[in-house]
């Protein structure tokens, strides 16, 4: 199906984190809309140019890869500006580098805890901060985030609390930048089947596993597909699929009844891990 773009069909797209996972779907498909695209990878992504120069629609798209952490907000300024030169000014930005790191919380270092808020409450800042003074009026700024931003879960609590400041973050900004005419949205999906999510299921614990298995799970096709329909019409809040959609209506409006289905799932696993 067709995206149908509010303004149009964006001409030109920075993606941070677009060397796997849901970024390099978005690079993928945008590419097929015909835009150009800049990529943001702590190391450069060489592979996934090859991959779009394979989908360009037109011979004069450009596709580009620049080396650069979201957690460090001199380098990534720098990356931005060169991006700018290259193939022009951002009309669709979106945030997608982002790490997991689980563990109970008395088992997980503070270091641990501060790396992952780094990169996905202070990258979202950061690449935010890079790429809006170049944007202008009905451009669009995403920041993906996950259905962690909208619920708790067992051993994400370093997870859970950055991406529920990338929330706060992107709900400031949505009215700061109204005034600009620039778009804000955040995407909220459920588990995506990812090269992050699948090395973490390697050591997921049954308990975290059993609630996951409440919100579902999809591939990272179908999520992005979704996601992106919903990113063209220029919503805010943007969450893919039924089961994810109806996890957030229960935590916003039935919180009793959602903290009594969790904690019934979380003693059955505890109880019986080998059947979640």
């Amino acid at each position: 199906m067709a995206l149908r773009w509010r303004y149009g069909a964006p001409k030109r797209v920075f993606i941070s984190g677009g060397g796997s996972g849901i970024g390099r779907e978005f690079a993928c498909r945008l590419a097929k809309e015909g835009a150009d695209i800049a990529i943001f990878n702590r190391r450069l992504a060489p592979h996934v140019v090859a991959e779009l120069d394979g989908l360009r629609v037109r011979p004069d798209q450009r596709f580009e890869s620049y080396s650069a952490d979201v957690t460090d907000a001199s380098t990534l300024n720098q990356a931005v500006a060169q991006a700018v030169i290259d193939i022009g000014t951002p009309e669709l930005a979106i945030n997608s580098a982002g790490i997991q790191i689980s563990g109970a919380f008395l088992e997980q270092s503070a270091a641990d805890f501060e790396r992952v808020v780094a990169v996905n409450l202070g990258g979202s800042r950061n690449f935010s901060a890079a790429v809006l003074p170049y944007m202008q009026c009905r451009s669009h700024l995403v920041l993906v985030s996950s259905l962690a931003a909208l619920t708790g879960s067992y051993a994400y609590t370093a997870y859970s609390a950055s991406k529920f400041g990338v929330l706060g973050l992107a709900s400031c900004l949505r009215i700061e930048l109204k005034l600009s005419d620039i778009d804000v949205s955040i995407c909220c999906p459920g588990e995506v089947i990812t090269p992050l999510v699948i090395e973490e299921r390697k050591t997921l614990h049954p308990i975290s596993a059993a609630l996951k298995e409440f919100a579902g799970h999809q591939t990272v096709e179908v999520s992005c597909d979704q996601l992106l329909h919903r990113i063209a019409k220029r919503h805010f809040e943007i969450i893919d699929g039924p089961k994810p959609r109806i996890t957030a209506f229960l935590v916003r409006h039935l919180p009793n009844l959602m903290n009594h289905l969790a904690d019934a799932i979380v003693r059955r696993a505890a109880r019986y891990p080998v059947l979640r």
